[in-house]
């Protein structure tokens, strides 16, 4: 079976030689690098335990420096299932989700037009580039040096021009005994409605020349010399050769550069990438004159694992990467994504480097922010959300957005980078000075744990206040389905060092994590912190610690414990504020307060003097239930007085 031009390119673009080798290969993680798809394993085509199997996933090739074994993905397929060509196809086209064509008895004669074709455009691309040297090509020579092209660069660009008038290209292909039909299907002339000749497609225009990733030049785009033009740029309408949603500009060079490490750079137009490659940014590319699709996408993820997309920083620019972002989330894997290097206001890549230099291209590259960032710019950017029913729409708005990603990893993680920056959003700092959210990054710093641990910071009021706030983290941490009850009092926590604020911030944010609020947490400050508070003496023996798990005594133990603190903060304020006005004349109403203030917290107390009645106090610092105690003082007792078995 014979099967049409394009099919075989179209299969290696959409599978990777990695992914499909990778089912049966184990991949030497050490010397393998992922990113410019360089890998290596054992091979599978001959015992070994060295990793002498390499695949070239940009090139699509594979070699074994053991036995010499060598294909591309066809081969591979054949060799590894014991298939012929056409059933190793059929195979990858089914993994692609691609149809196998209908037999094509024609094919080869159809291979051989493309050849034709492209022979035909590779004329056209030299009589535009003799053009541009003629007086005719002045003007666009001007234009050319005053956009910073000189000969070198439109030599390494192959850039031309379409001279004015209706015939010109025509004429001369026709001169050199180009057939009419050719000349018509490679998309450079176009038949005339009024009987003529056909005319030129390309008139009065610089011309860019566009090639396919083997270096054939298949298309053109053309940049209008007349600002009264209707189409500023223009490209070859779509051939057998020509598909603008399945090529780029600059495909083959951008590849090779970007397998040699460069950054991939997607910009809009050929005068971006043009300038970006002339900064010694060779790696760049762009859409032909539309969107970025899917294949294009594909293909992009082909040449690297993170494309950084350059697009203008007008609102057009801004739109075309949003509406990348829908494209881009459902196609996502891990190690594949996209970061955005937004341009400033009003100016594309070519301005930018113009006007401020590679340097100024480069930081904004360096800066690349990921999609997950942009995609939350989106839906919040110029919106307020100061109420239930917002931030529940921005919620379920996110969700939604996400919920198409495939990967079920991948997806997990987006959620919890957008719950995140929810968190953040939701809760505003606080005023300087003034109890509430998000003080961990202002909150006084503490003594270092060594101190900390002395008698002489352990002693008095702060150090009560510091054991009591210990206790309420340490009960959040086991029993996380408090968190929500009493989360406005954990905000307000007045916590004495940064480590127990940023604890306490991020009880709050993964409160939702439920029995991985430990493990979550451990991963952003690592098990120690957590192990410290825990094992503190005052800690280990309080009820929550004792039952773990235990809703409603960790409800009573948090609740207990905050209205504690909030008695003392009370009683404590009323004094300093008596102190002050002391320096006057005391009367009635300063007593009542102090009195009033001593009754709070005197209640508040009442549970720990309950405590003190129904607990005695052990020698290592433990509370002893005094009924247990009872029963067990008087079963010793009982066993002192038994009489002895014989």
């Amino acid at each position: 079976m014979s099967l049409p031009p394009g099919f075989l390119d179209e299969l290696r673009s959409r599978l990777s030689l990695v992914q499909v080798a990778g089912r049966k290969v184990t991949w030497d993680t050490r010397k393998s690098n992922q990113g410019r798809g360089d890998m290596w394993a054992p091979c599978p085509f001959h015992q070994e335990k060295t990793a002498s199997f390499h695949v070239d996933d940009r090139k699509g090739f594979y070699y074994c420096f053991g036995c010499h074994a060598k294909g591309d993905v066809f081969r591979f397929v054949q060799e590894t299932e014991n298939t012929g060509f056409m059933e190793a196809v059929e195979l990858l086209a089914r993994e692609a989700g691609l149809s196998m064509p209908a037999r094509d008895p024609q094919a080869q004669e159809k291979a051989d037009r493309r050849t034709q074709l492209a022979d035909v455009a590779e004329q056209a691309a030299q009589f535009f580039r003799m053009q541009l040297a003629t007086g005719a090509g002045a003007a666009a020579r001007d234009y050319l040096t005053g956009r910073g092209l000189d000969d070198a660069a439109r030599d390494r660009w192959d850039i031309g021009f379409a001279p004015d008038g209706w015939q010109n290209l025509w004429d001369h292909l026709r001169g050199k005994g180009i057939a009419e039909d050719l000349i018509l299907d490679a998309g450079l002339a176009r038949p005339s409605s009024k009987g003529g000749k056909p005319y030129d497609v390309f008139r009065n225009r610089i011309m860019f020349p566009i090639r396919d990733a083997r270096g054939r030049c298949i298309a053109f785009g053309g940049r209008a010399m007349d600002p009264n033009d209707n189409a500023k740029y223009l490209n070859s309408p779509e051939t057998v050769l020509f598909d603008k949603g399945r090529n780029l500009f600059n495909h083959g060079p951008a590849r090779e550069a970007a397998g040699k490490g460069q950054p991939l750079l997607v910009a809009e137009g050929y005068m971006d990438v043009i300038a970006l490659a002339g900064a010694g940014f060779a790696a760049s590319v762009a859409p032909l004159g539309t969107a970025v699709t899917e294949t294009q996408l594909q293909l992009l993820w082909r040449i690297a694992p993170e494309p950084v997309i350059a697009l203008d920083g007008d609102t057009a620019g801004l739109r075309a990467a949003m509406r990348l972002i829908d494209l881009a989330l459902p196609l996502l894997e891990a190690g594949k994504s996209l970061r955005f290097a937004l341009m400033p206001e009003g100016l594309d890549p070519d301005d930018l480097i113009r006007s401020r230099g590679a340097a100024a291209m480069q930081s904004l590259i360096d800066a690349a922010i990921p999609m997950v960032d942009l995609l939350w710019r989106r839906e919040t950017e110029g919106r307020v959300f100061d109420s239930p029913e917002r931030k529940a729409a921005l919620e379920k708005t996110l969700k939604d957005r996400v919920a198409g990603i495939r990967d079920q990893t991948l997806r997990n993680h987006y959620e919890r980078a957008l719950r995140d920056l929810q968190w953040q959003l939701f809760r505003p700092a606080r005023k300087p000075g003034q109890p509430g959210r998000g003080r961990a990054a202002a909150a006084p710093a503490g003594p270092a744990p060594v101190t900390r641990a002395s008698a002489l910071v352990s002693a008095g009021e702060q150090a009560e206040e510091r054991m009591r706030i210990e206790v309420i983290l340490a009960t959040a941490l086991v029993t996380p389905e408090v968190v929500q009850e009493f989360e406005a009092g954990i905000e307000d926590l007045p916590c004495a060092d940064r480590e127990q604020a940023r604890l306490r911030d991020l009880i709050l944010r993964h409160a939702g994590a439920g029995a991985m609020l430990t493990e979550r947490i451990a991963a952003e400050i690592g098990p120690g912190p957590l192990e410290n508070l825990l094992t503190l003496r005052h800690v280990a023996i309080s009820p929550c610690l004792r039952r773990p798990g235990d809703v409603e005594t960790a409800r009573m133990t948090v609740a207990e414990e905050l209205a504690k603190l909030k008695a003392r903060r009370g009683a404590m304020a009323e004094i300093e504020e008596a102190a002050e006005e002391l320096t006057g004349a005391a009367d009635e109403a300063l007593t009542w307060r102090l009195g009033q203030a001593a009754e709070a917290r005197n209640r508040a107390e009442r549970s720990e003097t309950k405590d003190r009645a129904e607990y005695d106090i052990g020698d290592n610092g433990a509370r002893i239930d005094r009924a247990e105690r009872s029963a067990l003082d008087a079963l010793l007792e009982g066993i002192r007085f038994d009489k002895p078995r014989r």
